[in-house]
């Protein structure tokens, strides 16, 4: 407990200025704990909102990385800095460390404390390509908002529903979806940090058949 204390303290005050930083907010995290870690800072500036403040000077290669963004913060403004940090991991020099993981830091509501979500092997795709191939059993699902959420397969699959709506729809889609499907999300970056990482928690039952594949677009 005292060492989520004082991570905590980290994530509010940077250690050369007081910059605060709202963590997205989460509920029932599956990671409440980790150790051996360093951490990464991407703020949100008040007095230029198209901007942001990426403080990434105390990570070191051989540990867990903690990456906390500031929810107000919209993916097209934080995706740069996530694509920087994956490929710094992926690049990192012969003294890596193979069991490091990088995580987002956020505020589980349930505990009033600290929970976590891992991305390790996500890759953060904002230009298309043609890495999917026509004969893959493929769902789609668009995130253009927490309101507009649409899915579509190889198998003529089509759904639309709102996030009031999330968890069942989730259920067809599990029905329709099965273990030999791959399922790719498709994400709005002007949504906000806070909406994507709520999704990515509720679809968590889902991530064996999802791909780390991760495609980003202006809708």
């Amino acid at each position: 407990m005292r060492r989520l204390l004082l991570v905590f303290i980290m994530v509010v005050t940077s250690c050369s200025e007081n910059k605060t930083v709202l963590l997205p907010e989460i509920e029932n995290a599956e990671i409440t704990n980790v150790l051996d870690v360093s951490s990464a800072y991407i703020f949100y500036d008040e007095t230029q909102q198209d901007s942001t403040l990426f403080n990434r000077k105390n990570i070191i290669s051989t540990t867990n990385w903690l990456v906390n963004v500031d929810k107000r913060l919209t993916l097209k403004q934080v995706l740069p800095h996530l694509q920087y940090l994956q490929n710094k991991r992926r690049k990192a020099s012969m003294h890596k460390n193979e069991n490091a993981k990088n995580y987002f830091t956020c505020n589980d509501t349930t505990i009033k404390n600290l929970g976590f979500l891992e991305f390790t092997d996500v890759n953060f795709n904002t230009e298309s390509d043609s890495r999917f191939s026509k004969d893959e059993n493929l769902c789609w699902i668009t995130f253009e908002s927490l309101d507009r959420i649409t899915t579509s397969s190889s198998l003529d699959f089509n759904l639309e529903f709102s996030k009031k709506a999330f968890k069942s729809a989730l259920e067809t889609l599990n029905q329709e979806c099965n273990e030999s499907s791959k399922i790719v999300l498709f994400f709005n970056t002007n949504m906000s940090f806070q909406d994507y990482i709520e999704i990515k928690s509720e679809i968590k039952s889902f991530e064996t058949i999802i791909s780390n594949d991760e495609l980003f677009f202006p809708l």
